[in-house]
């Protein structure tokens, strides 16, 4: 890793001191004949000029470890001294009630958890945020949108409290949510969750390094929406909060380019760098800033290093010999946090003491000077000036590396410690020390008690804590809850030919950008359609909306496209409608994410549809979706070329047999794997109105396939079955058994049930599965009404399948757990047939016959089912007579 410029030069020897300071001086020269902009002319060139003589130099992309805003460029803090040691005091009592409330709960049960030391260290980046800078929503201001770092929950807690939208009570059922209902509060969540406090949070957090990403893309929606003239332009932010150890997951640092190829200059990262991470040092051996600075520099970045407090600018005022930069510039990281978990003494003869420079600097100040001075990101005035510079930066997205300390203020009990981040308990020695380190008025018994503290309602704290949240437009965070319909347009509008198919041939990957293209039609609900893809549109057959609504850029088209001449051409335009993300499904997923929440986060309901490879969803990103459904989204994810036998020739990485699974698993996914273009309909339809319509706070994941096949036309009364979950398609009055089919698997027990009455003379009912995982979960619904009363409810399946006694078969492209999930509702004998195993490239039918999912393996398990099968002579007969394999190895152990 490149260190600071400073510290490459001086490992150089400087053979000819007179030129080096001759040189020095013309350039001072120039910056006070001809200003910063000559000057940086002459670098340019000469840079230009070794490069062409094959000199390999290059400038570091690393400053010195020093501010990059100068003390001379700092503006004056608003209100002065007074307010600066108003708010300092107000942030001091947010600390404590922060500590208090987590130590309170740790002392009550132990094993509940929570964080003090993260929220010590940021906890002055936040009072200044909130204070000046983060702006809330009002009548005519759509409000900066503020992620929160996770860890700092507490605080954002107890600043709630103080300014009154949160009660004592509540702070007292920290982490105790279903405690605090059951006494008639609201508890409060451990990390940022809008599902569990749906008023309160807006973005969820709490998996590290989600948080980046989505504030990016969040920020490019906001340019999408006004650049579609959907959002007036109000020079709205989008500030992130974020630890520096949290920057090391792969997702913090996906789409810093894309920030600043968009010039998203109205996004702000505030990275907290306290240096340590959950067990030690971020980067113990290095520095994390110069990495970072590194990092957001070379993507394009805006970079403010806010490292060094105010008393801090004497001493490098006094560093003549350039000593104290020097010394900074070697410290390593491991050692700072050394250095903070000492007190001034230690710091004096380990730091000041390193040579005699540095001694006559450290002669100047006190131990208890040392002791005290301060990071920048402790340093409210240093703080205001950064944050002002970052919101008035033009061009550039902002990314501030503030040095703290973790567990500031929290002395021998957890500054700096490598233990800090577990530190949940604190005895009273320990909590009168951190009162006395800020100077609260709060008594001894108190502070064993862990008593919260709020000022007067009349006292000059609370004047001026809530007039400077009025001067912001309110409290924050909060989560618009207000409501705004949108009208669905008739499914014949734009399904009519899926509803009246008549065996023409589509795949249903195919029918559902048809739809799509329809919706985009409509005069009401066409502007807020957002397709979005991640570099498959025309995979996905997606290629004819490039020219009927474009593809958004936020520079436009600035070159004349290859294919210019075709109907289906590449076209990016600045209104553009479709999100086309390139081959990055976490960027695409957030780009959903922005969109499935601007009802709530913008006040303007939108409707997402993100279209991709199915296996690259759930598999790849599903944190990202847990997170957006967290956040209450609302949208369609389409898992198109789905299945696990369906996606022919692609294999193993490809195939998907699983995304079902893991979508059960989110309470508001509402899944279907439908086998027909009318049933594609019929859910989307049915989605829409929940979404748009009933406001309720689901998303839909759809599967589709690339499978072409003859589509009929919807039979008469079945919509209620498919969206339910199961109908029944092939009805006989007295059948022998049932065959169950899903998906694309749905005409292999159509042909399962001709091979039965033409082979065998079994007649075979065939129903179509739409999904399901809704089936599981009213049948889990109805077992639980049965226990809980003395009604009698019976799950949909119960009801469908008990006229006939017959067994029942099911198959599904997908893991045998998805149709063994309804199970316990099924009123006969059961027999389940999926996919499990490792993918295959080769023909679908050679695929099918793999995983015995085929027409006739679904044939011979229902043969095995009857009575007669259970006669062991039968079975080579029937093998023989459907051709198959019956030692072939088991498809998931090859």
């Amino acid at each position: 890793m490149e260190m600071s410029s400073t510290n490459h030069l001086n490992g150089q020897f400087d053979s000819d001191v007179q030129e080096t300071s001759e040189w020095m001086e013309a350039f001072q020269g120039v910056i006070e004949a001809a200003g910063p902009e000559r000057a940086r002319y002459l670098l340019s060139r000469l840079s230009a000029a070794a490069q062409k003589a094959g000199i390999k130099w290059r400038d570091s992309r690393n400053t010195p470890y020093t501010n990059t805003i100068r003390v001379e460029d700092e503006p004056p803090f608003p209100g002065g001294s007074d307010a600066l040691a108003m708010e300092q005091h107000l942030g001091s009592l947010i600390r404590w009630n922060a500590l208090a409330m987590v130590v309170r709960a740790n002392r009550a049960y132990g094993e509940l958890g929570g964080h003090i030391a993260s929220y010590a260290s940021a906890a002055d980046l936040f009072e200044v945020g909130f204070n000046h800078f983060f702006r809330a929503r009002t009548d005519d201001f759509g409000g900066d949108l503020v992620y929160f770092q996770a860890h700092s929950a507490p605080g954002i807690y107890a600043r709630a409290f103080l300014e009154g939208t949160l009660t004592e009570k509540e702070l007292s059922f920290y982490r105790q949510e279903i405690e605090g209902k059951k006494q008639g509060t609201q508890g409060l969540s451990s990390y940022p969750h809008p599902w569990l406090m749906e008023n309160f949070w807006q973005f969820p957090t709490g998996s590290m390094g989600l948080g980046p990403i989505s504030a990016i893309y969040h920020a490019r929606f906001m340019r999408y929406m006004e650049n579609r003239s959907l959002l007036k332009p109000q020079d709205r932010k989008v500030w992130g909060v974020f630890g520096d150890g949290e920057m090391d997951e792969p997702e913090s640092l996906a789409a810093l380019s894309l920030a600043s190829r968009e010039t998203l200059d109205n996004l702000v990262f505030v990275v907290n760098c306290n240096l340590q991470r959950l067990d030690g040092p971020v980067r113990g051996n290095g520095h994390i800033v110069d990495e970072l600075e590194t990092l957001f520099t070379g993507a394009g970045w805006n970079v403010i290093k806010l490292l060094w407090g105010s008393d801090w600018d004497l001493l490098f005022a006094r560093d003549k010999s350039g000593e104290l930069v020097n010394a900074l510039n070697d410290t390593v990281d491991g050692q700072l946090q050394t250095f903070a978990a000492n007190d001034g003494a230690f710091n004096r003869a380990h730091f000041f003491g390193q040579n005699p420079a540095m001694q006559a600097i450290g002669a100047t100040l006190t131990d208890d000077e040392i002791d005290r001075l301060r990071r920048g990101g402790h340093d409210m005035k240093k703080i205001h000036a950064a944050y002002e510079a970052a919101a008035n930066h033009r061009g550039q997205p902002t990314v501030i590396l503030a040095q703290t300390k973790k567990g500031f203020g929290m002395g021998a009990a957890g500054q700096g410690k490598m233990t800090t981040h577990q530190q949940k308990k604190l005895d009273t020695s320990d909590l009168i020390a951190f009162r006395d380190r800020f100077r609260l008025p709060i008594s001894d018994a108190d502070c064993e008690a862990l008593a919260f503290y709020k000022p007067a309602d009349n006292s000059a704290e609370m004047r001026h804590l809530l007039e400077r949240r009025a001067s912001l437009g309110g409290f924050m965070p909060r989560r618009n809850k207000v409501q705004t319909k949108l009208a669905v347009p008739e499914i014949s509008a734009y399904a009519k030919f899926a509803l009246e198919a008549d065996n023409r041939e589509m795949s249903t990957t195919m029918a559902l950008v048809r739809m799509m293209g329809g919706l985009l039609k409509d005069a009401v609900i066409g502007k807020h359609i957002v397709p979005i893809v991640a570099d498959e549109a025309r995979t996905f057959g997606m290629a004819n909306l490039f020219r009927q609504v474009g593809i958004y850029s936020a520079q436009g088209q600035l070159y004349e496209p290859e294919d210019i001449g075709s109907i289906l051409s590449y076209r990016e335009a600045k209104d553009g409608q479709i999100l086309e993300e390139g081959i990055t499904e976490a960027g695409a997923i957030s780009s959903w994410t922005a969109a499935a929440t601007s009802y709530s986060v913008h006040g303007l309901p939108m409707l997402p549809f993100y279209i991709y490879y199915s296996m690259f969803g759930f598999q790849r990103i599903g944190d990202l979706i847990w997170a957006a459904a967290d956040q209450r989204a609302r949208g369609f994810l389409i898992g198109a070329t789905s299945g696990r036998t369906t996606l022919a020739g692609e294999g193993l990485q490809h195939q998907d047999g699983s995304s079902h699974v893991m979508a059960a698993m989110v309470p508001n996914c509402v899944s279907y794997d439908p086998a027909y273009a009318y049933e594609l309909a019929v859910i989307v339809q049915d989605g829409m109105h929940r979404m748009l319509d009933n406001n309720e706070d689901v998303f839909y994941y759809l599967t589709a396939t690339n499978e072409n096949e003859a589509q009929p036309s919807l039979p008469q009364g079945a919509e209620e079955g498919i969206k339910r979950g199961m109908y029944c398609l092939q009805s006989q009055e007295n059948p022998d058994v049932r065959l169950l089919g899903a998906g694309p698997i749905l005409k292999e027990a159509i042909g399962a049930a001709a091979l039965l009455k033409e082979k065998f003379g079994v007649i075979a009912e065939v129903w179509s599965v739409t999904s399901f995982t809704e089936l599981a979960r009213d049948g889990i619904a109805a077992e639980r009404n049965q226990r809980l009363s003395y009604v009698s409810t019976e799950a949909y399946v119960t009801q469908q399948l008990s006229p006939s006694r017959g067994p029942v078969i099911a198959a599904s492209d997908y893991v045998r757990s998805i149709p063994e999930s309804i199970r316990a509702y099924v009123p006969a004998d059961y027999v389940t047939l999926g996919t499990d195993g490792f993918g295959r490239s080769d023909t679908r039918a050679n695929l099918r016959d793999f995983f015995e999912v085929d027409a006739k393996w679904i044939a011979f398990a229902a043969l095995r089912a009857l009575p007669s099968g259970k006669d062991a002579a039968q079975l080579a007969k029937f093998a023989e007579v459907l051709g198959l394999d019956l030692g072939k190895p088991l498809a998931m152990t090859v």
